[in-house]
């Protein structure tokens, strides 16, 4: 129940970038394609999950610099699981959502989702 919770609260609390790229990405807007936010993959919450295409989007703020061992641990993970894990920095989300985008859309046209 802890993490249920701790999905929850971060689902209220989204940083501004966060909720700039779910905009795009919810009610299956961008591609057609169900995306989930702050869905729990045991034993972590990720920002975004596309189940069906096993592809996860971070968006990542400054605390992120001081948790790169963490964040490349928590990546390795999730690949073992056959994710793919894409990280973009906050200014990129709300600087260049065009690219942003982009990128995602090629991941999904190299998972043959779109």
């Amino acid at each position: 129940m802890q993490m249920l919770e701790a999905s929850r609260n971060l689902r209220k609390n989204s940083t501004v970038a966060e909720r700039q790229l779910w905009r795009y990405l919810r009610n299956k807007q961008f591609c057609n394609v169900k995306f989930k936010r702050q869905f729990i993959i045991k034993p972590y919450i990720v920002d975004f999950v596309c189940l069906e295409c096993k592809l996860i989007i971070e968006v990542d703020g400054s605390q992120h610099l001081d948790n790169e061992l963490y964040d490349r641990n928590r990546t390795i993970y999730l690949e073992s699981l056959q994710y793919k894990v894409i990280r973009f920095w906050n200014n990129e989300v709300l600087q260049n959502i065009p690219a942003v985008l982009e990128k995602i859309y090629n991941e999904l046209k190299d998972k043959n989702a779109v």
